[in-house]
């Protein structure tokens, strides 16, 4: 038998804004640590030296990050141009380098290229897996393999500074799964002169905001106080992109019990996916049919 996981039983959100020089899976423990929490994840990793917006699931909102990691995210970040590095990030080593420093107009001319559905390789220092293991892993250990390309979305792809001639900083905004590393290699190679990241922050992932982020200083003198309960907010956030319908008395028992529940729904289609709630909080996720929900998440709060 399972041993029960200790800690609080809290569920909603805790938007942190993470610092450089340390892992999303990090900031999640300390985020449990500091509020007892016996259940917790995160919304999309952020590499190690990245910064921005991090959303920490607690307890049943763990069920919402799916909905929150396949909304649009944006970054802001730097890209160094004139060098390719094996990271494609300013952590690794420099492999090749050019000369040539394309102008502004060329920089902005070359990005609609990767605006709309493009198709990206990932960096082969990434979390992907090849024949079930990580690429990072076997990028480490000197193995040669090749990475498939993979479709994204590109919202918005803009420049927004050229601080000197090495460096232009870009803004994307973009859907789930983007490498903002990638975007820089593939633009230095478009550009014939090279390119890898030397600066990311993600500045708003879905609904959450990182200006509305705690840091991890704020965190720690919160530790263990109610104060600090106070800044989670609604699981429901998490389900900002579906549309809501609404439980009758006798749909809500069902649904909590697992089987569709009968809802009142405007402006939903058959099939549709949406969620349902009962006194503004959420009950169930599933499929709208037939004046019926459908669950396939249910929600214990």
């Amino acid at each position: 038998m399972a041993r029960k996981r200790k800690g609080r039983d809290i569920s909603g959100w805790l938007i942190v804004d993470k610092p450089a020089g340390m892992t999303s899976t990090a900031v999640v423990n300390k985020v449990r640590w500091a509020l007892q929490a016996r259940k917790a994840g995160h919304a999309g990793t952020l590499d190690p030296e990245a910064t921005g917006v991090l959303a920490v699931a607690l307890g049943e909102a763990t069920k919402t990050v799916p909905y929150v990691t396949d909304a649009l995210k944006a970054y802001e970040f730097t890209v160094r141009l004139g060098q390719a590095t094996n990271t494609d990030d300013a952590e690794g080593e420099v492999i090749a380098s050019s000369e040539t420093r394309p102008d502004d107009d060329a920089i902005k001319e070359a990005l609609h290229a990767f605006v709309g559905e493009i198709m990206q390789v990932p960096p082969k220092y990434s979390a992907v897996k090849i024949d079930g293991q990580r690429a990072y892993k076997l990028a480490r250990d000197g193995e040669d393999f090749e990475v498939e390309p993979r479709p994204l979305w590109v919202e918005e792809l803009v420049m927004l500074d050229r601080p000197d001639p090495d460096h232009v900083v870009l803004t994307m905004t973009c859907g789930k799964g983007g490498y903002v590393r990638a975007i820089a290699r593939d633009l230095g190679a478009a550009l014939g002169c090279f390119g890898h990241v030397t600066r990311l922050r993600r500045i708003w992932s879905g609904p959450f905001r990182a200006e509305d982020g705690l840091t991890l200083d704020q965190i720690d003198a919160l530790a263990h106080s109610p104060e600090l309960d106070s800044h989670i907010r609604p699981l429901e956030e998490g389900l900002d992109d579906l549309p809501q319908v609404r439980c009758t008395d006798v749909g809500l028992a069902r649904l909590r019990n697992g089987n569709p529940g009968m809802v009142i729904a405007s402006d939903v289609e058959y099939g549709e996916e949406c969620w349902a709630s009962h006194d503004g909080r959420a009950v169930a996720v599933g499929r709208f049919k037939a004046g019926e929900l459908h669950p396939s998440r249910v929600f214990n709060q």
